[in-house]
């Protein structure tokens, strides 16, 4: 059975893992990772008669999986779900951060770009979730561009909760390890009373029982992904002030 995920290279963002629902590839084959182009022209047919767009996750990984082989990426979360799930109903971005450095926000954006152009992504329906290092780096993208959203799920990560206001039309759902002894479960607690101080849209779920691992459980219960379908981003609104 071929890998439900292919590999992405990308020069300008990062290299990721691609899923499609329902097991779709774009063609190939020759062992050669396809780059952006060659994935959208494996679509492009597709997109033409379905025009169908579809609701998609971006997932960033911790830092035991950094590197240069993605094949590391699958070894938790949602990259992880998808393998064993040809039926998973969203498209799923699944980048590698490089060995020894940590999630970039501007090359994450860079990289939603090319995602949004690429593939028949809703807009409206983008998903960011993270665990450990990925959840500090969901917190700190979603603090910089919230509009790019329909909703996020950190996992066992921390923010800035001075940014916490530019979260506060964003619904967020974060978790963690009560008996977390790698990132204190206070980091995920600041950010929650953060945005319950701005009156923001949020829901936390501490596991009384969990360590470091908050993440298996999430990904595992169906209910994430019913929460992410029942919202969609919120159109931008100007204030004077």
């Amino acid at each position: 059975m071929p890998p439900l995920q292919r590999q992405v290279t990308s020069s300008d963002s990062y290299n990721y893992l691609l899923f499609l629902p329902g097991g779709v590839h774009p063609d190939g084959g020759d062992g050669v990772p396809p780059t952006v182009g060659d994935v959208y022209d494996g679509l492009r047919l597709r997109n033409e008669t379905q025009e169908l767009l579809l609701p998609t996750i971006l997932f960033l990984h911790g830092a035991g999986e950094r590197g240069s082989n993605l094949d590391n990426v699958k070894r938790h979360g949602v990259a992880k779900i998808v393998e064993q799930q040809s039926d998973f109903p969203f498209i799923v971005i699944s980048p590698q951060c490089p060995q020894g450095e940590y999630w970039n926000v501007k090359r994450l954006g860079t990289l939603l770009d090319e995602v949004i152009a690429s593939y028949p992504v809703d807009p409206n329906r983008v998903y960011l979730t993270g665990l450990s290092m990925g959840g500090y780096g969901t917190w700190h993208l979603a603090a910089v561009q919230p509009e790019r959203f329909a909703a996020i799920a950190p996992i066992c990560g921390g923010g800035n909760p001075q940014a916490a206001r530019k979260l506060k039309n964003l619904p967020v759902w974060a978790f963690h390890g009560a008996k977390d002894n790698v990132v204190p479960l206070s980091e995920s607690e600041i950010m929650v009373s953060a945005l319950k101080a701005c009156d923001g849209n949020v829901k936390f779920t501490v596991y009384p029982e969990a360590n470091h691992d908050s993440w298996t459980q999430t990904y595992n219960n169906p209910e994430l992904y019913e929460w992410f379908l029942r919202h969609q981003r919120q159109k931008a609104v100007n204030k004077s002030s």
